[in-house]
């Protein structure tokens, strides 16, 4: 494997680790504090369970970060007179953006506390050209990581429990010195 192949498969999958300040993911830092705004056809209040129930082409967005789904279920927390959101639950083709990624998969879980989002069941993240397949991926908002594994966790792992993808190699100056492996 070549130095920038193996660079781009770290920038992939360990988000914070690369050689190009593009591959940084623009939710490193992501302020879990910040307002969350949604958008449903249909709402339903379950305010003795401390939820919320939204179904029908759910958008959610906080800054930059975008949750889209069939439908999400919002936990919180009641503290008298405001509301304190604890973990956002989607199901159905979920799809999570931000200005530098893109994730797809049946499932996902913001756990707003803890600033994660596990998604799982046939899980895609996507950087520009490059491509990461797995049963689940974990993001970390506070550090940026992305961690994507074979899980079989709800039967919907990729074949054998592995990890696959594609990562794109730009093109090469062929009068470039090649460069050096390490010993």
């Amino acid at each position: 494997m070549t130095r920038l192949a193996f660079l781009s498969l770290i920038g992939l999958v360990a988000l914070p680790v690369t050689a190009h300040a593009q591959a940084t993911s623009a939710l490193k830092g992501h302020d879990g504090n910040a307002p969350i705004d949604f958008e449903a056809d249909r709402i339903e209040v379950q305010d003795r369970a401390d939820r919320v129930v939204l179904s029908g082409n759910v958008h959610v967005k906080q800054q930059e970060l975008t949750l889209d789904s069939a439908r999400m279920t919002v936990a919180y927390a009641n503290n008298g007179s405001t509301t304190d959101v604890q973990r956002l639950d989607a199901s159905g083709n979920v799809v999570l953006k931000s200005p530098s990624e893109t994730a797809t998969g049946a499932f996902a879980i913001y756990d707003v506390n803890k600033r994660i989002i596990t998604m799982l069941g046939n899980v895609v993240l996507t950087r520009g050209t490059n491509v990461v397949r797995g049963g689940r991926l974990v993001f970390n908002l506070v550090d940026g990581r992305a961690t994507v594994d074979g899980s079989a966790v709800g039967g919907t792992a990729q074949p054998g429990g592995r990890v696959s993808g594609r990562f794109t190699v730009p093109k090469r100056d062929a009068n470039a010195p090649a460069a050096t492996q390490p010993n």
